[in-house]
């Protein structure tokens, strides 16, 4: 599918205002821009390659294929207008509507304002709209009750995923939660 075809399909930017209560106004949306995708990698980068040390095997780069795959979604989230938070997801080969959705980050100094279940929410939509029927994700072991919370499914075990364990997760996309159901 073509890039201008593939985005034309996604859910519109989906945003929740700002409250009395004090909550923060939340915005997720696909990258469109060159901008927008290196505020993408900057996150990705701080979050997993700096904060949690991962992907030293490959050069300290969480960057690989699927980066560079057309029928790859990257998406980004903000809270009262500052780009805080990513996620991406594709379509996995060899796998009949399967999404995987990965690289899920929230940089430390925004973590309290609820920007993950947004941008979860998001990409589980976007799968949905793509034909998906299913998505899976590798948690890491201290988010796995946020996801039950957010409908996901254990399948299976600890597996060791960017050399750290991690809980494989699954969601049925029959009925997904629309994106601006937070």
């Amino acid at each position: 599918m073509a890039m201008a075809e593939r985005t034309s399909r996604l859910p519109a930017t989906a945003s929740r205002p700002a409250d009395r209560a004090g909550r923060f106004r939340l915005a997720c949306c696909a990258v469109s821009t060159a901008d927008e995708r290196a505020a993408h990698f900057r996150i990705r980068h701080q979050v997993f390659v700096v904060e949690q040390g991962l992907f030293r095997s490959s050069g300290g780069q969480d960057r690989d294929a699927h980066d560079d795959d057309p029928a790859t979604i990257h998406v980004i989230g903000s809270a009262d207008g500052v780009v805080c938070g990513t996620v991406r997801l594709y379509p996995l080969s060899g796998v009949p509507g399967r999404w995987k959705g990965d690289r899920l980050a929230v940089l430390p100094g925004h973590r309290h304002q609820g920007l993950g279940a947004p941008l979860v929410r998001f990409a589980i939509a976007a799968a949905a709209l793509h034909g998906g029927e299913e998505m899976e994700a590798y948690i890491q072991p201290a988010n796995v009750t946020f996801f039950e919370w957010l409908g996901w499914r254990r399948a299976g075990g600890l597996v060791d995923y960017a050399s750290i364990p991690h809980q494989r997760m699954l969601i049925d996309l029959a009925t997904p939660p629309r994106p601006l159901d937070w």
